[in-house]
């Protein structure tokens, strides 16, 4: 399905689960209610008109957002949830988990080993599945499949997990959901055993490797390790180290300890972030808690001014269209950028002590980065705003072929290096209001195709 396809379906199932908010609300508590799923007031009509028009009046950037706020707010059956989950996941572009490969998986692994507490065991399939499906009892039943997996699985032990996996519908699940089913599968709430979460992943390991992926640790939730399937090519990524940004200028550097890999801007006016980069990455809160900690201020509040103060004023002068993405990023994530990553501008990730002169014309080549996005499992993500500089030559007026090569190599070089490339055309973004529009729209989906989410 396409892009907007996807979009049709969405708005369609978004306004049959919201068609009953009139008959749960009145007028007055109607109108926080639309507030806290994130649509536009409307005041007048009856309940269920003033519904279906905040509805229509929602933008399609801003739809799965108030998805994902239904989902947290709101009461649903598992059918109903399921759908909406699919929507939102589907949204993040999950990488493709083949058929044999999931049966494999789980033929791989010993139901003994995921059920190490029962009641732990069935919260996680009631989370992902359907399993109250009998729908002709009024009590409970003995022929749900929830009533089934007790007694053939937990109990009788006489179908193996390739069996649960079928009558669950693993396999024929979203890619999304199988992904994160997968996950839950080893996690420390659920099994409370390391060494068996490790024996778990590992096994699944031997198979998910054929798909390019990985159940990779990714950090400790409860103190036990949380691991979460990622391609290969991030499985294997490192953690930046001496992030140095916000300057336009090519700093001076030098070692303080070249074991310790500790540096300095000796002149100059770049910042560099020097804290450890956790699997999180670099969120808006971790910079500021940096930069509070860097400049001695006490006061959160003057802290995020005066940081976002220093990174804007790092924006060069002759780029309105930089600096409407940065504002607009700001504007659009609102309270919500503390947990998202933080917009680093002017981002050196080449430095070199001799000049291009004296090492070559490569030498530099995209030695700065525009924006630079941290995302958590170790993604990195460029922002680009090309003005006529990065293809012409004679102030704008004679296109340079030479030029364009050089961007596109580069972009081909940093692409291999494990950075995503996304650019805008300085003429997109140098109108304020129309920026706000088309990064209302992008934002949205970088973050989904990211599996970015905020912390609340």
């Amino acid at each position: 399905m396409t892009k907007d396809g996807d979009q049709v379906a969405l708005r369609r199932l978004l306004s049959d689960v919201t068609a009953g908010l009139g008959d749960q609300h009145t007028h007055t508590t109607l109108t926080q209610a639309l507030a806290d799923l994130g649509m536009p007031p409307v005041e007048e009509g009856s309940k269920r008109e003033r519904v279906e028009r905040s509805l229509s009046q929602t933008t399609d950037g801003r739809l799965l957002q108030v998805a994902e706020r239904f989902l947290k707010t709101q009461r649903t059956d598992a059918p109903t949830r399921n759908l909406l989950q699919d929507a939102i996941w589907a949204a993040a572009s999950p990488p493709e988990i083949p058929l044999r490969t999931r049966r494999e998986l789980a033929r791989a692994l010993a139901s003994g080993d995921l059920v190490q507490h029962g009641t732990r065991f069935m919260a996680l399939l009631d989370s992902f599945w359907h399993l109250d499906d009998d729908l002709w009892s009024l009590g409970p039943s003995t022929r749900s499949l929830r009533a089934r997996i007790e007694r053939h699985f937990l109990r009788n032990t006489d179908w193996p997990v390739e069996e649960l996996f079928e009558q669950l519908g693993a396999f024929d699940a979203g890619d999304a959901r199988f992904a994160r089913f997968a996950e839950a599968l080893v996690a420390g709430d659920v099994l409370l055993d390391e060494t068996v979460q490790r024996r778990l992943a590992a096994a699944m390991n031997a198979h998910l490797g054929t798909a390019g992926l990985k159940l990779r640790q990714t950090g400790t939730l409860g103190g036990y390790p949380r691991f979460t399937l990622v391609p290969l090519q991030l499985a294997h990524a490192r953690a930046p180290k001496n992030v140095i940004f916000a300057t336009p200028a090519k700093p001076d550097i030098r070692f303080l300890s070249a074991v310790d890999n500790d540096i300095e801007v000796v002149n100059g006016d770049a910042l560099i972030y020097d804290r450890t980069v956790t699997d999180d990455g670099i969120r808006w809160r971790d910079l500021q808690s940096w930069w509070q900690e860097r400049e001695h201020i006490t006061d959160p509040g003057e802290a995020k001014k005066s940081l976002y103060a220093r990174l804007r004023a790092s924006l060069p002068d002759n780029s309105p269209g930089q600096r409407n993405l940065f504002d607009n990023y700001h504007r659009i994530l609102g309270s919500e950028v503390y947990d998202m990553p933080a917009l680093l501008p002017e981002v050196w990730l080449h430095w070199d002590p001799r000049t291009v002169r004296e090492r070559g014309p490569q030498a530099l080549l995209r030695f700065r980065m525009d924006f630079l996005l941290l995302l958590p499992h170790g993604q990195r993500i460029v922002l680009e705003v090309d003005g006529s500089q990065h293809y012409t030559r004679d102030r704008g007026r004679t296109p340079d072929t030479a030029k364009y090569a050089a961007m596109v190599a580069a972009d081909r070089d940093l692409k291999l290096s494990g950075y995503e490339v996304y650019r805008f055309g300085h003429d997109e973004l140098r109108n304020e209001t129309t920026a706000r529009t088309i990064l209302e729209a992008f934002l949205p989906r970088l973050f989904q195709h990211h599996k970015v989410t905020g912390r609340h």
